[in-house]
């Protein structure tokens, strides 16, 4: 008896994922999605602009990167792909730092998953000027080019310009997906109707929200 509860359960609990799975492929405002109460400019014209809010030491932003990462391959030229590392305190602000000049030197893509392989894996605190430079030095990087960008002017611009994004998109959490600068979604957003089920699947959910709303956004460009 004991047995066929946990049985009925546990095909209980699936059917339940399968149902919010299925419902993320037809999403809803204000259960899978946000939206801006004012939509924000994007840079990217002719496309759909997707931007992701992260933070290196954010061990979801860390769990979505992999398929986040193959979601953005797979949309190939329907989209422009814009990241913004996030400063919830000042702390944050080196990792910030650290984000935009290895997008500076076109290193972001190889180093990222790195990263977030070091931080939440190897257990490495890389999150100051000094672990930050001590990391960098271990990678095969040029330490000298990093170190100029890491301190240079055009950096210091990104971050306050970061933190301008923050406060416009209304970040909360991470990691948090905008569409087209009007549409909020996130594995936590889109996949709430899961909270017992593994993070993956609410990941899966939100790539389905975002899929949804990439085809929203692009027609109604097509209709511009």
């Amino acid at each position: 008896m004991r047995f066929f509860k946990q049985a009925c359960i546990a095909i209980s609990l699936g059917l339940a994922a399968l149902t919010a799975l299925a419902s993320s492929a037809n999403p809803q405002e204000g259960s899978d999605y946000r939206v801006l109460a004012q939509a924000q400019p994007t840079e990217s014209p002719g496309k759909v602009e997707v931007t992701e809010f992260f933070w290196y030491n954010c061990p979801h932003c860390a769990a979505f990167d992999p398929m986040l990462s193959a979601w953005v391959k797979k949309q190939g030229d329907k989209i422009s792909f814009k990241q913004v590392p996030v400063a919830f305190r000042d702390s944050f602000i080196p990792q910030q730092k650290l984000y935009y000049a290895l997008e500076a030197m076109g290193l972001t893509a190889e180093m990222n998953p790195k990263i977030f392989r070091a931080i939440h894996v190897d257990r490495q605190t890389i999150d100051t000027d000094a672990t930050i430079q001590e990391f960098i030095a271990k990678q095969g990087i040029d330490q000298k080019k990093f170190s100029a960008l890491y301190n240079s002017f055009g950096v210091q611009t990104r971050v306050r310009r970061a933190a301008q994004l923050e406060e416009a998109y209304k970040v909360d959490g991470v990691p948090l997906i905008a569409i087209d600068g009007r549409y909020l979604t996130s594995p936590s957003i889109a996949g709430a109707a899961m909270s017992n089920q593994p993070e993956s699947m609410q990941q899966a959910a939100a790539l389905q929200v975002m899929d949804v709303l990439v085809q929203k956004a692009a027609a109604a460009h097509a209709k511009k």
